[in-house]
Parts: structure tokens; sequence; C-alpha cells
């Protein structure tokens, strides 16, 4: 079965978006790209600034927390990429399992019965901190934090390490082993 969606997960920084653009240009079928940025820039201002944070997501300097609402929406945004998948769409996921394997289970539900391939994109706490302060958009601490802690328990088909490989050098990995599982 040729693979319909690829999930990239990491810690904030670690590079997933970066290698999910990078394999929309080195893959040779159209791949869409979502990020769980995409959900959240979608929410309403109130669950997305920690005003409404029983409902919806807050962040500090080495936690997200996210409220039942959050958790509800989140879900359905699954759901409706998986739906996508199974209409003829190829999607690569970029996501933060925050809640470990429940965040994978999570996925895996709503992705039952597709093809898909699980990557974890690496790298090193400190390298992640850096991105982190460069870019100037996360509360300072968060990529470090989540640097190890999204990885733990989370199975994978394939990992790579974006702090000590080139971005180009990970996604030629990935799209290798989506053009061998996909028969391509």
């Amino acid at each position: 079965m040729r693979t319909q969606v690829i999930v990239l997960n990491g810690g904030s920084s670690s590079g997933k978006t970066t290698l999910a653009r990078t394999l929309q240009n080195l893959l040779p079928d159209p791949w869409l790209a979502f990020s769980v940025d995409t959900l959240v820039d979608a929410l309403p201002a109130r669950l997305r600034d920690g005003t409404d944070g029983a409902d919806g997501i807050a962040a500090d300097t080495d936690t997200v927390t996210v409220g039942d609402t959050f958790r509800l929406l989140d879900t359905a945004w699954a759901h409706g990429l998986a739906a996508m998948a199974r209409a003829g769409a190829r999607i690569v996921v970029d996501d933060v399992f925050l809640g470990g394997p429940a965040s994978q289970q999570r996925w895996r539900d709503a992705l039952d019965g597709l093809a898909v391939l699980w990557v974890g994109v690496h790298c090193a706490p400190g390298t992640a901190a850096a991105r982190e302060a460069a870019r100037g958009d996360r509360p300072a601490g968060m990529a470090a934090a989540q640097a190890l802690a999204v990885h733990r328990g989370i199975g994978y088909d394939l990992t790579v390490d974006t702090g000590t490989h080139p971005t180009a050098w990970c996604a030629a990995l990935v799209a290798a082993r989506v053009e061998g599982v996909s028969g391509e």
C-alpha cells in the first residue's frame, strides 16, 4: 500500500516544519503539509492566548497545558486530516506529542486503515534551545524541555536527527522510506 500519511513528531524547534517543506519539494507526488501550529493559529484568540485556559491552550517556559475544548478540536483536526488522506490527498503532519503515547494513539485511531510512516524528529536540547532563541516566537525553555520528552514511549518507523544532519539528508531518508514502502 502506498504511504498516505507521514507523521513527524518532535519538540518545538526540532526542525519538523522545515523537514516537511523539504519533503514537499523532494517527493514526486504532491503532499500537503499541516502543522499543529496550523491548528493553534486557527483557534479563537481566547483559546490560544491562555485567557480561557480550562478550554484552550496555554504555554509557559517549560510546559504546554491544554483544555477540554482544545482536546476536542485537536481530535477533530486529526480526523479531518485523515479524511483528506482517505479522499486521496497525501499528507505530512507535523506534531508535538505532548501527551506521549496517548498523543500517538489519538493519531493511530484517526489514521486507522491508512498507510502511515511514523518519523521521530530529534535534535539535542541545546540545539533546539538555540533555534528557539533565534526564532523568538516561543517561550524560552520550551524547546529544551520538549526535545526528549515528546519521544518517550513513542514507536517510530524511522528517526532522524536534524541537529547532527542537514535537513536535505533527513528528508532523503524519509523519502527513500516512503518510496520503498509505497513501491513507487
